[in-house]
């Protein structure tokens, strides 16, 4: 796999040709950047062209397009300018833990998961209705930590609305879910991306969080996607290698809230 490549045709597929990724949900685009906003989701900046010259002026126009509502610029290290995370934080925005973006081509995932087994008495259990996602949510602020959960609400909409772009599922032991993940496949990329994942401690290094990975990775290969991509926390990184991801670049979330 051409890292190299594999980044350029993620950067213009998943970030400068975004589309929504939820009901309500719109993507505006300028020469400058691309952002997505609406609905109860995900609002922020996806994609920038900027350089020394007009970042500034670039951070103050999406401050003033949001209009004060909270929102996330995805900083990746190759964006430009070199000095633009300095710059969101002097204007206003407070940097989250940074991830590792990371993809693979999908045959070779499902090929090497394909012995993947679960624990005893562990099963998959597909969420297809709000009370599934509240389960989900459960998993997420007992992992993640409280306000994890956000994406409640949006993911239940999604799912009653726009099912065949999504794919979500726990991981359930003796009635209790364990794990919880999910996977988006937007239409006409090539990509699709794993998120969640959170697995409770005493879980751990059983071969669960694997296989929420085989699962995903066995439906995006049934629905024709080339590629998976996580943004993976240093937790999963070295599960997500030893199944063929290799690492992008990184990404930061760089939060900006008026009131906080």
């Amino acid at each position: 796999m051409d890292h190299t490549e594999i980044l350029a045709l993620f950067d213009r597929q998943m970030r400068r040709e975004a589309a929504p990724d939820g009901p309500g949900t719109r993507v505006e685009r300028t020469a400058s950047a691309v952002c997505q906003s609406g609905g109860d989701g995900w609002n922020g900046v996806l994609w920038s062209d900027l350089d020394e010259a007009s970042a500034d002026a670039g951070i103050a126009a999406q401050i003033a397009y949001f209009a004060g509502r909270p929102f996330e610029w995805k900083l990746y290290a190759h964006d430009t300018p070199y000095d633009l995370g300095e710059r969101l934080a002097s204007a206003g925005f407070r940097a989250e833990p940074p991830e590792t973006l990371m993809a693979a081509p999908t045959a070779v995932v499902v090929e090497r998961t394909e012995r993947t087994r679960l624990p005893d008495g562990v099963r998959l259990v597909p969420v297809t209705d709000a009370a599934g996602v509240a389960r989900m949510a459960e998993v997420h602020d007992e992992v993640f930590g409280p306000g994890s959960s956000s994406f409640r609400e949006p993911l239940a909409r999604q799912l009653a609305e726009e099912p065949d772009t999504l794919s979500a599922v726990l991981a359930v032991a003796d009635g209790t879910p364990v794990c919880a993940a999910r996977a988006e496949f937007p239409p006409g990329k090539e990509f699709a991306s794993l998120w969640g994942g959170g697995t409770l401690p005493e879980w751990r290094g059983r071969g669960v969080y694997r296989a929420v990975v085989a699962q995903r990775a066995r439906i995006a290969a049934r629905r024709g996607y080339r590629f998976l991509q996580v943004d993976a926390s240093e937790d999963s990184r070295p599960i997500l290698e030893r199944l063929g991801f290799a690492a992008l670049t990184t990404t930061t979330p760089y939060l900006y809230d008026r009131d906080a």
